[in-house]
């Protein structure tokens, strides 16, 4: 067992259960690793011994802030008392002088009034998932008739705005959106938050009646590759075109994502998201039965680490084995990302992109290589200003030709 330090979990409590067929969700497949559950709803046993476990693995290592994430699936479809005997459990077993947060990801479509006043009174913070103007949202954001979900997305956005309720705006990039970063960007920030990230798809074709196999490099790629995946050139257009318009208009008052922590990384300071640092697997995963994953893009039979009910939460995250999968993404870099410029910034990106061989015919490379490329010669300059503003020693690459 490694040394206990603090981790994170994106817990299912209704597994891959939801209200819409969105046609780009990655997670909708995984009722096919429970193939005889019904319900996909957390009991209330699991659920107790989750949150009594997680607040005692944040106490072992002096967190004064216990975090718990909810996730789907579509999580309101649980109901609103779900989640007020989640709350009245942390406040059972958290002691004094600690702190709980929550945060909820929903399409926000089940959300009303009940939820609103349950939501500002304990303090969560939603992120709510909108791909841009209805005629994009609307493109793969569907019910299961094939209806749009535009307008009730906004109505639930109408009941997060009236009661207060602290939001971010998720938003995919997709083969359809991507051509259109500034008109997405430009809409979104009408939407009443500062605070914007924005997530791109990449999804392998399923085989029929079965589970995506998970992440490995492919002889040709683009035969398993999902027809709404964006490419790589137009993801790297998106980002240099949003960050255009960012940094011409919204520095200090809009707060995207992937920005915001490429200033850090670009400071010298460790990367915020998990996708951009040197090592992963302090991002866990936990479905509605206890089941506990190394990452929630890695919810394969492979990589689950054990369940709840068998085993404390900390000594799975702490386990040799989740350890060992950290580790691998530094390890397993290849040649052509060791020697770049830029490897500070990216650490080869999210192991679930490395489907790809390099120029030199290394496989594991990142999907996502040219994208951000193409953002840091098109952004560096402007970043490592930033980063000398805020009073750091920035990162410098080597010359104005980057290795990728």
């Amino acid at each position: 067992m490694t040394e206990p330090h603090p981790f994170h979990v994106m817990a299912k409590p209704i597994g891959p259960r939801c209200n819409i067929d969105c046609a780009y969700c990655y997670y909708l497949e995984k009722e096919k690793l429970y193939p005889d559950e019904k319900r996909f709803r957390m009991s209330d046993a699991v659920l107790e011994r989750y949150v009594r476990d997680l607040i005692a693995a944040g106490l072992r290592v002096g967190q004064r802030e216990i975090a718990f994430a909810w996730q789907g699936g579509e999580p309101t479809m649980l109901g609103l008392d779900f989640f007020e005997r989640a709350v009245a459990l942390q406040k059972t077993h958290c002691p004094e002088g600690v702190r709980i947060s929550n945060t909820l990801q929903t399409n926000g479509i089940l959300l009303d009034d009940d939820w609103g006043d349950f939501l500002a009174r304990e303090n969560f913070l939603i992120g709510i998932s909108i791909d841009g103007p209805r005629r994009i949202h609307d493109r793969y954001r569907r019910d299961r008739a094939g209806r749009g979900t535009f307008d009730r997305v906004m109505a639930g956005l109408e009941v997060l705005q009236r009661h207060g309720v602290n939001y971010n705006i998720l938003a995919t990039v997709h083969r359809e959106n991507a051509i259109k970063g500034k008109e997405v960007y430009k809409f979104l920030k009408t939407l009443g938050t500062p605070h914007i990230q924005f997530i791109p798809i990449v999804e392998r074709n399923s085989p029929a009646g079965g589970l995506a196999a998970a992440p490995q490099v492919d002889d040709d790629p683009s035969n398993a590759i999902s027809p709404w995946s964006v490419t790589p050139r137009a993801y790297g257009k998106f980002l240099c075109d949003v960050f255009d318009v960012w940094h011409r208009k919204d520095i200090g008052k809009i707060f995207v994502q992937f920005f915001e922590n490429q200033v850090a990384l670009w400071m010298g300071h460790p990367a915020l998201l998990c996708v951009f640092a040197e090592t992963c697997g302090n991002a866990l995963a936990m479905e509605y039965n206890g089941d506990l994953y190394a990452c929630d893009h890695f919810v394969y039979p492979e990589f689950k680490l054990g369940n709840i009910r068998e085993a404390p939460i900390g000594d799975m995250a702490w386990s040799d084995k989740t350890e060992t999968f950290g580790t691998t993404k530094r390890d397993t870099l290849t040649a052509q990302c060791g020697a770049c410029d830029f490897r500070f910034a990216c650490n080869g990106g999210c192991p679930k992109h490395r489907i790809l061989t390099s120029r030199d015919g290394e496989p594991g490379h990142n999907y996502f290589c040219q994208s951000y490329m193409m953002f840091f010669r098109h952004a560096g300059d402007r970043l490592r200003e930033m980063a000398t503003a805020l009073g750091r020693f920035p990162h410098r690459s080597s010359g104005n030709s980057p290795r990728g």
